[in-house]
């Protein structure tokens, strides 16, 4: 563990405020859910809490064979990481933090898809230089949990419309998932 040197007092009503700095490099909104663990020697820690993380070995499953469909590799992410992924490339991708523009689409709650001709190009995830194709976000009880994406093909083709409903239809399958 990092100390960070920032201290803050508990109020009277238990609560401490997370410094906005850490909230920053954290990626951590107003509203998120944060698990709490202590530990024996007195220590208190505060983890995100990811509802796509704990269909991790479903996702899995899921990108696997939504891969083999598309013949693309396939990345589910939560709002921080990419949680799974299938296809070729895939040891690039597994465990990336989401890029900004990812993060941009989910809070967007639109899916994305990539036109021909356009210079502007999705990266899905940080310190790859891969871009996606489609990518839909997964909206679970209301709330944006994280997204499928297709990885863009070496060739540059775009997305057929299949491809598209398929990403959307699997955001949409696994947000009921997190729901039940």
């Amino acid at each position: 563990m990092k100390a960070t040197g920032i201290v803050r007092r508990i109020d009277d009503l238990g609560r401490v405020v997370i410094p906005k700095e850490i909230r920053r490099t954290m990626r951590i909104r107003e509203g998120d859910p944060l698990e709490i663990f202590t530990e024996k020697d007195g220590e208190v820690v505060f983890k995100k809490y990811s509802p796509v993380g704990e269909l991790s070995p479903f996702a899995v499953q899921y990108a696997d064979v939504l891969s083999r469909a598309c013949n693309m590799t396939v990345l589910v992410c939560d709002r921080d990481h990419v949680i799974a992924v299938a296809g070729p490339n895939r040891k690039e991708f597994y465990e990336r933090r989401v890029s900004p523009q990812l993060d941009e689409v989910m809070d967007g709650r639109q899916s994305y898809v990539a036109a021909a001709g356009t210079a502007q190009r999705l990266m899905p995830a940080e310190g790859v230089n891969r871009a996606a194709s489609v990518a839909s976000p997964i909206i679970a009880a209301g709330d944006v949990t994280g997204a499928v994406c297709l990885i863009q093909p070496e060739s540059g083709s775009i997305p057929s419309e299949g491809d598209v409903r398929l990403t959307q239809v699997a955001a949409a399958f696994l947000g009921k998932q997190m729901e039940e």
